[in-house]
């Protein structure tokens, strides 16, 4: 381990047992990849405060969207090997998806959040939502809420059944198929990274836990109600199912730190295992959108599958690119700077202090180069 490695794990473990020892976390799993090698696999706290079980580096975690980054990164993959197309018509291969309208919609469309889709029925419940067959019915017959890719607003539960349908009618394999074969599996993280855990694997799932401040309730009647409908809202008795755990719902993901970083590290390019091409990757994350979300309710930037960020306020425009989870968890990566960053928690409440610290922590360990130094050919 090089010195500067051995910095950035001593200084990030410490700043994780800061975090458990003043009582601003439970359990927490940090993970660093900074081209293509691990260099950060720090934990603290329990995993089950209830049977007295820490955290490991290979405890696994529910992500809520932190884990879209991983459905995102599957689609661009499997766009990159010739399996899909952007511009693929999804009633092309999903004919019931064409029912009032939605025949214009495209694998494109679904990446941005752009599809028109944002609400399952609102009476949805958690068990429908393991119910795979079911929700894509439901979803087939919906009635757009605008036409495909003239709107942006947040899919929060859709987008995983609109993703992975499209991609197993296209395919024939399932979304969790392509993430072993086509990503977790080469880079070597094949039992870190589950839409669905497997049954054997759930004695590694930490127990979330619930936070002083849960997730405000959004109004009665508004476009993020109906988006979120109460039965399916996240919070920590939804994160520890089991029913929802071992079910294919890639808008959420159970992982841990090291696979979460290890695939947004294999699309900046593992020593190992190229994923995507350059020009690919300087795609995905371009801004492709600012402006009103017509579901949430407030402004939005969006790239190519994923959010522009970075949560320590060190993004830069072009190079950075993730998803936060509901729960406080995230998962982002910087071209420039080359790092692949996952915060894992099971203290389940919107706050992303650790997340936001870490980030700082990278981003003055790990700099991207000044403007005047960026490469000419960079991609």
């Amino acid at each position: 381990m090089t010195d500067l490695a051995k910095q950035v794990q001593t200084r990030a473990q410490a700043l994780v047992d800061r975090l458990v020892a003043e009582g601003d976390e439970v359990g927490l799993q940090v993970a660093v990849v900074h081209r293509g090698r691990l260099v950060v696999d720090a934990v603290g706290g329990p995993a089950d405060p209830e049977r007295g079980l820490l955290v490991t580096p290979g405890t696994l975690f529910f992500a809520a969207s932190a884990a879209k980054s991983t459905a995102s990164a599957v689609a661009h993959v499997l766009v990159e090997r010739g399996e899909l197309a952007y511009d693929l018509r999804v009633a092309d291969v999903w004919p019931e998806f064409a029912a009032h309208g939605k025949g214009g919609t495209t694998l494109r469309h679904v990446l941005m959040h752009t599809a028109g889709v944002p609400a399952p029925p609102y009476g949805t419940t958690a068990e429908d939502l393991c119910d795979w067959d079911g929700m894509c019915r439901a979803l087939a017959a919906a009635e757009p809420w605008w036409e495909p890719g003239t709107r942006f607003g947040y899919h929060a539960k859709t987008f995983g059944f609109l993703l992975g349908e499209t991609v197993r009618r296209a395919t024939g394999h399932t979304l969790s198929w392509w993430l072993r074969t086509a990503v977790t599996g080469p880079l070597g993280v094949q039992d870190d990274v589950h839409f669905g855990v497997p049954p054997s694997l759930l004695d590694r799932v930490a127990r979330q836990v619930p936070g002083a401040v849960p997730l405000s309730a959004p109004v009665p009647g508004s476009p993020a109600d109906r988006a979120l409908p109460p039965g399916i809202r996240p919070d920590a008795g939804f994160a520890n199912r089991r029913d929802v755990l071992t079910s294919d719902i890639p808008s959420e993901g159970t992982m841990s730190a090291r696979g979460a970083a290890s695939v947004l590290g294999g699309l900046l390019g593992d020593r190992d295992v190229t994923l995507v091409s350059p020009a690919r990757l300087a795609e995905l994350a371009r801004p492709a959108f600012e402006g009103p979300d017509e579901v949430m309710g407030m402004r939005a930037s969006w790239a190519f599958g994923f959010a522009p960020l970075r949560p320590g306020g060190t993004a830069r425009q072009g190079s950075a690119f993730g998803m936060l989870g509901a729960n406080g968890s995230g998962a982002w990566a910087d071209i420039d700077s080359g790092v692949a960053v996952a915060v894992l928690r099971n203290r389940f409440t919107p706050d992303w202090t650790a997340a936001g610290e870490i980030d700082r922590l990278v981003a003055e360990l790990f700099p991207a180069p000044s403007a005047e130094h960026r490469p000419s050919d960079r991609p």
